[in-house]
């Protein structure tokens, strides 16, 4: 399915929109409450994501399929490593098996797991032989994905002797790693992290039952940002469920847009965007190796804005659903653009024109979709294989003729 988007404007300025829930705090929960029954979980995402993990979760086959979701390959590795007695093979699509998962495997390994690679090393599929992992200590490099070390946190509680992890070299995507250790104390899990060095002990027995309410996602949030920093002064639009204090790393979008205009509004629950008088910058530097899943919806922004960026720690980038610095120069050098990337930055030089009718390739990639949809408040586009956006924000299509963007 490709969307065709005229060139709109924002007028229903009234319209307040529900956000799916975090998929990442979904995620993660979904494992711990396999682990841990007496949790029931609310606001869950709709995500295909959180869905594929479900499934998986709920399935008693010896062939798991999850498909494009990396979160779900890299969880459900740990989690079958120590469901005892049980042998899966664990598969996904043909990007999949290309996405790498040695680092998490080889720690897994480590502590005991017995898991085969039935294809090329380091890569999926898996034959994971799922057995009681009893030794505690691992080390795991840290400067590739935090997904790994989440994975292993996830299921550390249940571990006969609890789990100390040793992290080596600089730490990638800290907020998301954070939001892990967060929801683990939630539960009533011990965690201590200090010095590079995260600890979790062994409790299986203390949970009380808990009803945990999932914060709608950041990310998604993103696009919203960036059709209002595009739209016309006094725009607003309101979000819903978002908390003050929150656990995902991308709600740092609150100050990144600021620097484009973009006021933020806390009520309750729900954020107001407002576009005001304060004027955007013209140059735009940020390191976003803490939130590298918004560096997409950040630089169309720019490139809309007609100012340039540079952005860096964007070396995750590379291994996501598609590699996604190429992705970006690519289909922003048809609009227009002038862009150079390297293997962990891109640099974006100011536009003055927009290219009209141009078809954005999306790679099987969400959020590659969703980040030029904005741009329809400059000029028209199609985006290709528009219904990729299932991947983590199901109704986000509909959300944006909600607020006035005319798409066919």
């Amino acid at each position: 399915m490709d969307v065709y988007l005229q060139q709109s404007l924002i007028n229903n300025l009234n319209s307040e929109i529900q956000i799916t829930g975090s998929k990442s705090e979904s995620n993660r929960l979904l494992i711990l409450q396999a682990l841990f029954t007496n949790i029931t979980i609310k606001n869950l995402s709709n995500s295909d994501d959180s869905q594929v993990l479900q499934k998986a979760l709920a399935s008693t086959s010896k062939r798991i399929d999850i498909h494009h979701a990396g979160t779900a390959m890299r969880f459900l590795t740990a989690y079958y490593a120590i469901q005892v007695g049980n042998e899966v093979t664990l598969t996904g699509s043909a990007r999949m098996q290309q996405r790498p998962i040695g680092v998490l495997v080889d720690a897994l390994q480590e502590l005991g797991a017995d898991i085969t690679y039935l294809k090329e090393e380091g890569y999926p599929p898996l034959l994971i032989k799922g057995k009681a992992l009893t030794k505690n200590k691992v080390s795991l490099k840290a400067d590739v994905s935090s997904q790994y070390i989440s994975a292993l946190l996830l299921i550390a509680p249940v571990l006969k002797n609890g789990l100390s992890l040793t992290l080596k070299d600089e730490i990638t995507s800290t907020p998301y790693l954070k939001m892990t250790l967060a929801l683990l104390e939630k539960i009533g899990v011990q965690t201590n992290f200090e010095n590079n060095i995260i600890k979790v002990k062994h409790n299986t027995s203390r949970l009380t039952n808990q009803a945990l309410t999932v914060e709608s996602d950041w990310s998604s949030a993103s696009y919203f940002y960036s059709l209002v920093a595009l739209s016309t002064e006094g725009t607003q639009i309101k979000l819903s469920s978002y908390f003050k204090k929150s656990l995902q790393g991308d709600s740092v979008l609150t100050k990144i847009y600021e620097q484009f205009g973009v006021q933020t509004e806390f009520h309750k629950n729900t954020i107001t965007l407002k576009n005001g008088i304060i004027p955007h910058t013209s140059h735009l530097t940020l390191n976003l190796k803490n939130t590298p899943d918004i560096a997409q919806t950040i630089t169309v922004t720019c490139f809309g804005l007609g100012i340039s960026c540079c952005l860096t720690g964007l070396h995750t980038l590379k291994i996501k659903e598609t590699d996604r610095l190429i992705a970006l120069q690519t289909e922003l050098e048809k609009l227009g653009a002038s862009v150079v990337i390297t293997e962990d930055s891109l640099q974006l030089s100011p536009s003055k024109k927009i290219n009209k009718n141009i078809s954005i390739a999306t790679y099987q990639d969400h959020r590659m979709a969703m980040a030029f949809a904005p741009l329809a408040l400059k000029t028209t586009l199609t985006i290709k294989n528009a219904e990729v956006v299932s991947k983590s924000y199901p109704t986000f299509w509909e959300n944006l003729k909600a607020i006035g963007v005319v798409l066919n």
